[in-house]
């Protein structure tokens, strides 16, 4: 699998925040949509999206239509040489099928359905995403999430901050993708080959103090919802990075 440059920040592993003003700032603007099916009879465990958010991340960057002259590949470009804007809406019933009638993916977890979007501007979203609603993803883990695999890539999110279902999601995303950016072509095919396995956990206090000073990639937000800008919010723990 071939990847397509990366800018030297991005690769970095400092995530979407910047906070002096840098030439990304200047540059059009654009979005990676997300979509999370939540119906009022059956919404999904709040992990199970975060999960199926993160892989539906990784599902889009390594699509062949991603790449070179796929036909996603300048939008992802353009995205990339903008802030790394990611939003979560949420649908349901005829909503939800008007998404999938959209050119996107649809990755499925244990129960959850979230569907990925080529990058589109920031003020040009399609008019049946446009319309879905960002607020409302509240959700919740029935039970308390599995000890994760430590043979297997987790995303830790900060014990620190309350985020909304959909900010978190977005956030689990950022996560994925940097590390993502950090894995050499060969590391990313396995890893796209294996079905993207990967678990995403709110450590200890004292653990992500650890992780903080690991030299793990760091997602740092810029704060456009809910937290301040800067914040930690996600350490991308690969097996290959560690």
């Amino acid at each position: 699998m071939s990847s397509d440059p990366i800018p030297a920040y991005q690769a970095a592993g400092d995530g979407p925040f910047r906070s002096e003003s840098s030439p990304r700032d200047e540059a059009p603007q654009f979005v990676l949509p997300l979509v999370v099916r939540i119906e009022k009879s059956a919404p999904p465990p709040r992990t199970d999206a975060l999960e199926t958010a993160a892989r539906a991340v990784l599902t889009l960057l390594s699509d062949e239509r991603a790449h070179s002259e796929g036909e996603w590949a300048q939008a992802v470009r353009d995205w990339q040489d903008a802030r790394i804007r990611k939003v979560v809406r949420r649908a349901r019933g005829a909503e939800w099928r008007r998404a999938e009638t959209l050119d996107g993916i649809t990755v499925t977890g244990k129960s959850a359905e979230v569907r990925v979007f080529p990058p589109v501007p920031l003020d040009g979203w399609p008019k049946d995403l446009a319309k879905l609603q960002v607020s409302g993803t509240e959700l919740d883990d029935p039970e308390p999430p599995a000890d994760a695999d430590p043979a297997a890539p987790v995303l830790w999110m900060s014990p620190d901050l309350e985020m909304s279902a959909g900010k978190a999601m977005a956030q689990a995303g950022h996560g994925a993708q940097l590390a993502w950016w950090e894995l050499s072509d060969e590391q990313r095919t396995a890893w796209r080959d294996a079905g993207f396995p990967l678990a995403v956990r709110t450590p200890t206090p004292s653990h992500w103090t650890h992780l903080t000073t690991s030299g793990l990639p760091v997602v740092r937000d810029a704060g456009f919802t809910e937290i301040a800008p800067g914040s930690c919010t996600v350490i991308a723990d690969h097996p290959a990075l560690r």
